[in-house]
């Protein structure tokens, strides 16, 4: 029996694939449970076409990331924050004060897809790595000053 995966499955296979099942695994669990659909014509017709949309909106995705990653090569950041004499700063620099510098500059990237190589708790330079998609990724130099 064939059956379209609507979800991973662990050791059988991930979404949208067309997997081979025993009847009763099939019949049993995986259609009743919403893990499958029978891979019926029109059924494969109709995932071959939500395929290509799929396809077509990460390609535009990506395109996308590719353009702002362009955009931010020359982009340098300062950002200002209470430290002590010995150039310790109260606390640290986060993900949200990375994200509104961008957006000061220009940039809308969300802080959830920026990390950091080192932890920035001194004044200095230090590099946010952006996460724009799975495949595009950029380096943003910026340096932490004294108020």
């Amino acid at each position: 029996m064939e059956v379209i995966l609507k979800q991973d499955i662990k050791n059988l296979g991930e979404k949208d694939d067309i997997v081979n099942v025993k009847p009763g695994y099939g019949r049993n669990f995986l259609i009743p449970q919403g893990f499958a659909q029978l891979a019926t014509p029109s059924a494969r017709k109709v995932l071959a076409e939500n395929i290509k949309q799929a396809q077509f909106k990460q390609e535009k995705i990506r395109k996308d990331a590719d353009a702002v990653a362009a955009k931010l090569e020359g982009v340098k950041l300062t950002i200002g924050a209470k430290a002590g004499e010995s150039g310790k700063i109260f606390g640290a620099i986060n993900t949200i004060q990375v994200a509104d510098a961008l957006k000061k500059q220009g940039f809308d990237v969300d802080r959830r897809r920026i990390t950091f190589e080192t932890e920035p708790k001194m004044v200095g330079e230090y590099v946010a790595n952006l996460n724009l998609h799975k495949e595009v990724k950029v380096q943003v130099p910026f340096e932490v000053v004294a108020e």
